[in-house]
């Protein structure tokens, strides 16, 4: 978890770390990195925010959109370099083509592209608002975004809300975007990002449609305080934060419980957050940043409104992965978005201090921040472990020390079976078997969202030729990705019901004491289940 200092003048803390339990004896590392600059993790790992695949018209986009917001940060703060903008805009050059792979003849997208019936109303106004914003950074075919806009302002209702079309696969990635009015403030925000303006006919329609409906869902309250935030139309924005204030979604505090936060200066992140086991689900995450939106979109940010901004980011980097992204895509997007947002407003090109990190015997080890290398990253090996290390800023400015420790296995919500047929090492088994994967959803819902299975295979074997259709032709299967090692697929969803997928392996050479190999099956939470090819160390042949 990360720990926010305040460093004027000087701050201190302690932090204990402990081995796991089940750890290979010998292999614990453990390491502290430390940075000037809030957005500096994020754009250290632009290439990898997430730790999992980017193989459909969603997943894709967290590859896209984030370079939009850090590069936007760093124009307006002084520090897109020469060397940081070419990178930025490889990614979204990349990232910009891979999505038009998922674009529909009639300027929609969806999350499998023309493999799906119809265009997806969520996405396509996410593909509308990224590009818009990217023209500013790369060369972006108008068609694309009138194409894209055409489309959504098509389905328009009356009312001036949106109708949703198109399957949403997987609601962590877009929060709470399940009804008309949710949805449609997401495609009216989009519009606004876009650069339309309020007084556009299709804008005002829509203004006029969520100023008439009434919800108390705080994931939508929150989006509407910033749609209304985007319109300047500050006295509606100021009713759903009102409303939210009473749901306790506000400065961190969600309606699933509450996070502590003391008062910050509005220039800095503030005071240690303990480390904890509890991350929030992407939903709560997306939540919440949009409040910070709303809070730094309003036409004038006073300093009590900083204020209360500072406490959500101080949680909202709590809730960070160790590649600066956090769980889901649109979750990852939104926030990013938000800090990028907060750390431009709140830039100082002064500042100058250290971070002194002790360990158990006292050695120490110093950190120099300052404005000329507030965006590199400094990392430095713990040794003793376990341990208890001291931490020590001082001087003037804001810093970031990040601290990362496995976390315990989680229960999941899927039951997942490996198997192999054959089961033993029998005839030409260890030439080739089949790999059968049971899954169920064991979750509180009736369904999940799109899931993804993620089956390495041992050393030695690749995926038979065949693979693709093999798993093509199973039920459910929108998506199949082969590597040299492994099997990506990409489900539809998951039921109650158990569900079978197999495919074929193969030897490609011959590896003495095989191992073990994995499948993880994920959807909000992970579950993993190791299974060993018929011919593996410890498997008798008969």
């Amino acid at each position: 978890s990360p720990l926010s200092l305040p460093s004027i003048p000087a701050a201190a803390e302690e932090i204990s770390l402990e081995v796991p339990a089940n750890i290979l004896e010998g292999s614990q590392r453990a390491h502290v990195t430390v940075m000037g600059d809030i957005m500096g993790n994020a754009l250290q790992n632009l290439d990898h925010l997430l730790a999992m695949p980017y193989g459909c018209g969603e997943q894709n986009m967290v590859r896209f959109a984030p370079n939009i917001y850090i590069q936007q940060y760093l124009e307006k703060s002084g520090q897109l370099h020469p060397d940081i903008r070419a990178k930025a805009q490889g990614f979204l050059q990349s990232g910009y083509q891979r999505e038009l792979l998922y674009k529909h003849d009639d300027g929609s997208y969806s999350a499998f592209g023309k493999s799906d019936p119809s265009g997806n109303t969520w996405l396509t106004a996410f593909v509308l608002k990224s590009f818009g914003q990217a023209r500013a950074y790369v060369a972006i075919e108008e068609r694309h975004i009138q194409d894209a806009l055409r489309w959504l302002q098509e389905q328009q209702r009356q009312t001036g809300c949106f109708r949703s079309v198109g399957k949403l696969f997987n609601n962590a990635l877009q929060g709470g975007v399940s009804d008309e009015l949710s949805l449609s403030a997401y495609v009216t925000a989009a519009m606004l990002e876009l650069g339309l303006s309020p007084t556009d006919p299709k804008v005002s329609s829509a203004l006029q449609c969520l100023k008439a409906s009434a919800t108390d869902d705080p994931y939508t309250l929150a989006l509407l305080a910033y749609v209304f935030g985007l319109a300047g139309h500050r006295e509606q924005q100021q009713v759903q934060l009102q409303r939210l204030a009473r749901h306790n979604v506000s400065a961190g505090t969600t309606r699933h419980g509450q996070w502590h936060l003391r008062a910050v200066s509005p220039s800095c992140l503030g005071h240690p957050i303990p480390p904890s086991w509890a991350v929030a689900a992407p939903a709560e995450v997306e939540m919440t940043a949009y409040v910070l939106l709303a809070y730094l979109s309003q036409p004038q940010v006073s300093s009590a409104d900083l204020a209360t901004a500072s406490q959500i980011v101080r949680w909202l980097s709590k809730q960070q992965n160790p590649y600066g992204g956090f769980a889901s895509t649109q979750d990852t997007v939104v926030a990013l978005q938000a800090l990028a947002k907060y750390a431009a407003l709140t830039y100082g090109s002064n500042g100058d201090f250290t971070v002194t990190v002790t360990s158990p015997t006292g050695t120490a080890q110093d950190f120099v921040l300052h404005n000329s290398n507030r965006l590199v990253l400094q990392r430095a090996a713990l040794h003793q472990l376990p341990g208890t290390y001291g931490v020590r800023a001082r001087g003037q400015g804001c810093v970031t020390l990040r601290y990362n420790v496995p976390p315990p296995p989680s229960a999941g919500t899927f039951d997942l079976r490996v198997e192999t047929e054959p089961g033993e090492c029998t005839g030409d088994a260890s030439a080739r078997f089949r790999l059968v994967l049971r899954a169920r959803y064991t979750g509180e819902r009736p369904t999940t969202n799109m899931v993804v299975i993620e089956a390495k295979l041992p050393s030695g074997y690749i995926p038979d030729k065949t693979v693709s259709l093999q798993l093509k032709r199973q039920k459910l299967v929108k998506k199949v990705e082969v590597q040299p090692d492994q099997v990506t697929i990409y489900l539809d969803q998951l039921t109650k019901e158990e569900e079978t997928f197999a495919f074929t392996a193969t030897q490609d050479f011959p590896v003495r004491n095989l191992q073990p190999a994995t499948v993880t099956l994920y959807d909000y939470y992970e579950t993993d289940a190791a299974y060993s090819a018929p011919c593996s160390s410890g498997r008798g042949r008969t």
